[in-house]
């Protein structure tokens, strides 16, 4: 396993999402819901930049690796997952929303492994979809964590709620576009799927 500095920003991120949990698990009296709230986004956003960061660094000095390339959608999973589960136990998330959003990206993670086998892995390149729904993932999770008045006027319950129907309709747009891709193969393979 190689050690950089770009995979050493993913492994923070990796440690970071039991404390985007477990801040909401401590006791009333070290933090109130507001501190816990506040808490928890100000680490998810932390974590979130240490994702365009250690991109970033990585292509920049030219310290990419298959180790990398394999750990950073394992972590961005993880955190999205880890805080939609936080959020779904908070009631502030619709159960079914959590796991379209996950069980989407468990589904298209096994589709692009599979693909990667057959040497086809660009198929299922991201696409411009994904990428707007991520942001819109990434902007409306924390929102949901703050869930409360930000700067007095924005309202994050409302926004992130909204974002995050926007992206559950983008992740199942994503699905049958990247499904769509891959079909020729799908089909081509189906009698050798085990």
């Amino acid at each position: 396993m190689p050690l950089n500095i770009p995979i050493l920003l993913t492994w923070l991120r990796v440690a970071l999402i039991p404390l985007v949990v477990g801040v909401f698990y401590l006791p009333g009296s070290w933090l109130t819901p507001f501190e816990k709230g506040a808490a928890s986004t100000a680490i998810f956003i932390v974590a979130a930049v240490t994702d365009w960061f250690d991109g970033f660094l990585a292509r920049r000095w030219n310290q990419t690796s298959a180790f990398g390339a394999f750990l950073d959608p394992v972590a961005d999973k993880l955190m999205v997952a880890g805080a939609l589960l936080v959020l779904v136990q908070l009631d502030r998330v619709n159960a079914v929303v959590a796991f379209i959003i996950i069980g989407r990206e468990i589904a298209i993670s096994a589709l692009r492994e599979w693909m990667a086998q057959l040497g086809a892995s660009k198929s299922v390149a991201v696409s411009s979809i994904g990428k707007i729904k991520t942001t819109a993932q990434m902007v409306a999770i924390p929102m949901l964590l703050f869930y409360g008045r930000l700067f007095g006027m924005i309202d994050t319950r409302i926004w992130g709620q909204w974002l995050l129907a926007v992206a559950a309709v983008l992740t199942v747009w994503s699905m049958f576009y990247y499904l769509r891709k891959a079909w020729p193969l799908i089909k081509e393979n189906a009698g050798h799927l085990n």
